[in-house]
């Protein structure tokens, strides 16, 4: 059971290429802060524009990083059935612990569809799979009913919820039960997911601050509702701020301004406007991470 402070890596970029050394820094340094999991190549990890070569060498680059430290929940999503199963079979080559398959965006498919790009993914490759749901970006949300159906499977083994509708988790555990999976994919109700019945976030925020992310799970997981509380008050400027772009641009900005990496990000995501990077630099200074790492 994956559970905690989880982090959807970004990407780091150098003139173009993927920045390879500021990656598997920010791997070693997310897992002392207390990061539960990691998750390469997803949305925050840029994928879309990741060619498929770089996007089998960040999810190695990652493995390598994380030394079995922690678990790897390799990104191996496409609106392509069959790319996803080629990533899919190469994350468990490569040694990652599940995948994170994402529902497939543009395409629209119906539930059924949806079912059977699962199914396929699930049957040709032997690694758990949690299932990505995140309509905002895909357009397609999958049901209550169509997740039950997939939970059947012996390798679907959770969610990552990113509805921002917290009857969902609820739902979700009364139609599959408590042993699936459920992971929150919006840092702003992660808290309130955790009320909901789930078991962690795959956070945007914890690529900048991993630590206080790690001790507001923790702080729920030993009943102490005030100490998690009042992290997450502290933490609300920065859940908002890194969120007042498209992401992942807001978060490697601040990430640059920490100094793991660069603000690059590739195109069709251009650099965040000024009142954005001032926005930015605000809430580091509200959640006191304004000096350098």
């Amino acid at each position: 059971m994956f559970q905690g402070s989880i982090t959807a890596l970004i990407t780091p970029f150098r003139n173009g290429a993927v920045d390879e050394t500021a990656f598997q820094k920010i791997v070693d340094w997310q897992v002392k802060q207390g990061t539960k999991a990691l998750v390469p190549c997803g949305t925050t990890g840029e994928s879309p524009t990741l060619s498929h070569e770089e996007h089998m060498r960040v999810v190695e680059l990652c493995i390598e990083a994380a030394g079995r430290r922690v678990p790897v929940i390799a990104g191996t999503g496409s609106n392509s059935t069959a790319e996803a199963i080629q990533l899919t079979r190469h994350a468990k080559k490569a040694g990652a612990d599940a995948a994170l398959v994402v529902t497939p965006y543009y395409n629209k498919p119906t539930q059924e569809g949806l079912y059977q790009h699962f199914k396929a993914v699930h049957d040709a490759a032997d690694l758990p799979i949690v299932i990505y749901n995140i309509p905002g970006r895909c357009i397609v949300d999958m049901s209550v009913d169509t997740m039950a159906r997939l939970a059947k499977l012996p390798n679907i083994v959770g969610v990552k919820d990113a509805t921002a509708d917290l009857a969902r988790p609820l739902a979700t555990r009364l139609a599959i039960g408590p042993k699936f999976c459920q992971l929150s994919g919006e840092d702003a109700t992660a808290l309130p997911f955790l009320a909901q019945g789930g078991h962690g976030c795959i956070s945007v925020t914890s690529n900048i601050a991993p630590r206080l992310c790690a001790d507001m799970h923790e702080a729920w997981a030993r009943g102490d509702l005030q100490a998690a509380m009042a992290i997450n008050e502290r933490l609300m400027p920065l859940h908002q701020a890194l969120f007042c772009e498209t992401s992942p641009g807001p978060v490697k900005y601040a990430a640059s301004l920490l100094g793991f990496c660069s603000a690059e990000t590739r195109l069709p995501l251009s650099e965040i406007a000024e009142a954005s990077k001032e926005r930015v630099k605000r809430a580091l200074g509200q959640v006191r991470l304004a000096a350098a790492a």
